[in-house]
């Protein structure tokens, strides 16, 4: 374990897993054989452990496939460890609250409950997600095992500190997932007024138009309103990319000239880009075909991340993988321009997709239309409806990362035992907990 947890505060002790609780680890019935399968045995795959807390699982086998197969059915409540992968698997952990199998990826932790609170080891577990990995056999190749698994130490306050801290612990997830639950509602708002308003608009009213009160037409890119109409990208903005400077100049680097590159996708569509991972010099701009976009450009990812964008916040370079379209004055709002190609994403990766290079080529851009209102007070409206959502999502989004950084600080000291709960569970009565 790290030195935080060896340092325990008296009166922790610490005991390995093997001598405070039961591993299993479970077993795949053979596929080739239909009568295993289908039936009505809960069997839990290695993909479902990232659902944190197990209520049910998709897949299902039948009790001959069980008897078949080394798969071993465990009541709740467990712990399930994800024992095999490369990826994120190895070493997750899930609180498993209902009974059922798992296949050999997987193995449930049934705990003494007199020694060791289930959802207590959950959240060291989970803390500890580095070090299960490093314990893994073969250098990580080949793994943790069962073994593995019993021998991981895990320190043990007293029996009513273990619960607390959990409750602790439960309590910020589960404001956690009602704030994602949130996020996600106001995603799904988000994307259903960019469907309205960027193919009906606004009317003189304040209201999005409907084909029952307003005229409508036909065009190239479906129905829209006949005060609308549909032109060339390249007709209201003026289209331009980027490009890298030489990498082995370190003069053509670090020179204080913001670059966007595809090592800033994470900070792509959330409206504004004012930040970059990179920068280039003056030199590395007069020697690359790389050219200063003016601020408030609109940027586009063709090729890896394909169908991101953002405007730009500060005067910035980019690099070729990235389309930019400094919007005519009078003809186009860049704001608007970028909740366009928001909605378009989908449509830019299918384009992608059915590439060999995951990449969108230069003709597409070309030819690339939209729909747009004609006056452009009308774009701005529009443009400031979908900001206001994006406020929203934003401020969400803000309040999610507090919680994950909260909970971060709390894991670090109460299962450390650098804060203890005893005063809380002075003034505090008892409680049992359920399981489903």
């Amino acid at each position: 374990m790290s030195d935080d947890v060896v340092k325990l505060s008296h009166p922790w002790v610490e005991d390995v897993i093997g001598n405070i609780g039961i591993v299993t680890v479970g077993g795949t019935p053979r596929t080739s054989i239909e009568k295993y399968w289908g039936g009505d045995v809960p069997w839990m795959a290695s993909g479902d452990i990232h659902e944190k807390r197990i209520t049910d699982v998709p897949t299902r086998i039948t009790e001959l496939g069980l008897r078949h197969s080394n798969a071993t059915m465990v009541d709740p409540p467990a712990v399930a460890i994800g024992l095999a992968g490369q990826g994120k698997t190895r070493g997750t952990v899930a609180l498993v609250l209902s009974r059922l199998c798992t296949n050999q990826s997987v193995a449930l932790v049934k705990t003494d409950p007199t020694v060791l609170d289930v959802e207590y080891l959950f959240y060291n577990l989970e803390f500890r997600y580095d070090e299960l990995r490093s314990r893994s056999a073969g250098d990580g190749r080949a793994g943790l095992t069962k073994t593995l698994i019993e021998q991981v130490p895990v320190p043990l306050p007293p029996l009513p500190e273990q619960t607390k801290i959990a409750e602790i612990l439960a309590t910020l997830d589960r404001a956690i997932e009602r704030t994602e639950a949130l996020i996600a509602k106001e995603q799904r708002i988000k994307t259903g007024l960019m469907q309205d308003l960027l193919t009906r608009g606004i009317d003189e009213h304040g209201r999005i138009r409907s084909e029952q009160s307003h005229r409508f037409k036909d065009s190239a890119l479906g129905r829209i309103p006949a005060e609308w109409g549909v032109h060339l990208l390249d007709g209201l903005a003026i289209r331009g990319s980027g490009h890298t400077p030489n990498k082995s100049r370190p003069d053509y680097w670090n020179g204080g000239i913001k670059w966007v590159s595809l090592a800033d996708s994470s900070a792509l569509d959330n409206v504004l880009i004012s930040e970059t991972d990179k920068e280039i010099s003056s030199l590395g701009l007069k020697n690359s075909s790389a050219v200063l976009h003016p601020k408030g450009t609109v940027i586009l990812s063709r090729d890896a991340g394909v169908g991101k964008s953002a405007i730009l916040g500060d005067t910035m370079a980019v690099s070729q993988h990235f389309m930019a379209w400094r919007c005519k004055p009078h003809k186009l709002d860049n704001y608007y321009l970028y909740y366009w190609l928001q909605r378009d994403k989908p449509r830019f990766e299918g384009i992608a997709a059915g590439s060999t290079i995951l990449t969108i080529g230069l003709q597409f851009f070309r030819e690339y239309q939209i729909a747009i209102p004609q006056l452009v007070e009308e774009q701005q409206q529009i443009s400031s409806v979908l900001s206001h959502a994006d406020g929203n999502i934003q401020q969400f989004i803000a309040g999610l990362q507090k919680l994950r950084s909260l909970k971060a600080a709390l894991m670090q000291d109460l299962l450390t035992g650098k804060r203890r709960v005893s005063a809380l569970l002075e003034s505090e009565p008892k409680r049992e907990r359920l399981y489903a």
